[in-house]
């Protein structure tokens, strides 16, 4: 899927979740809504947090959908979860990447209440959007985990995917210079290692082992990089 390419049953989609979270505006209201997010997804700029990267995490949600209490409210979060999105920052991808949950939470409670989405249930998606941020849901909360679990879930795909995965999210921050790069990149994957579990749903923690040989993978790489391109700054400094 190219970045600007979009699934005919993508916008179906959307219209159905924001029908069954009570959405009482006209359908072709509905699908212009979802339009503008395909629109958003799709724009330039995204290597990875883009269609192909929705498509993902709404596939991994229906996965996990019988662990779920309101799947619609988990599938709309999902759609908005990076509707806002912008990689030109420096330090963006050192903090938290190009995503910006909370702009994409309040975008999330606005459009959803305009279509007629009960508030709670608008306010419900924009507090899961916003979980985001620290990716560390309460695992009592099933929504929650089983949102969090769908967004990181590309961390276990196969290796070939992983290395796609990886290209993609040095592409998206191309502006950065390696050596910054390297770093950010090396600071989060040794925050990933650190956590007690990095899938918190029942079914998610089959993804937990081959997530972490891919980043411990990665990790080994990037440090070996990363001493290379030390090694050679130092013997620049001293010729």
């Amino acid at each position: 899927m190219g970045v600007h390419d979009a699934p005919q049953w993508l916008l179906s989609a959307y219209v159905r979740s924001a029908v069954g979270a009570g959405a009482t505006a006209p359908t072709e209201q509905i699908r212009d809504a979802g339009q503008a997010l395909v629109d958003r997804w799709g724009s330039p700029g995204r290597s990875f947090h883009n269609l192909k990267h929705l498509v993902d995490v709404l596939s991994r949600v229906d996965e996990l959908a019988e662990e779920t209490h309101k799947p619609d409210i988990v599938r709309l979060a999902a759609w908005y979860h990076g509707a806002i999105f912008d990689a030109a920052d420096r330090k963006a991808y050192a903090n938290r990447g190009g995503e910006d949950e909370i702009a994409s939470a309040s975008l999330a409670f606005d459009e959803l209440t305009a279509l007629g989405v009960p508030q709670e249930r608008a306010q419900r998606v924009h507090d899961l959007v916003v979980a985001l941020v620290r990716h560390t849901p309460n695992p009592a909360d099933s929504d929650c985990a089983v949102l969090c679990d769908a967004d990181l879930a590309m961390l276990a795909t196969e290796p070939q995917k992983y290395k796609s995965y990886v290209q993609d999210i040095r592409t998206e921050y191309a502006h950065l210079p390696i050596e910054d790069y390297l770093r950010a990149r090396v600071r989060i994957l040794h925050k990933l290692l650190a956590r007690p579990s990095l899938f918190v749903s029942p079914l998610g923690a089959a993804w937990e082992e081959p997530a972490r040989q891919n980043l411990s993978g990665e990790l080994q790489r990037l440090e070996k990089e990363l001493k290379t391109l030390d090694a050679a700054a130092a013997a620049s400094a001293d010729a």
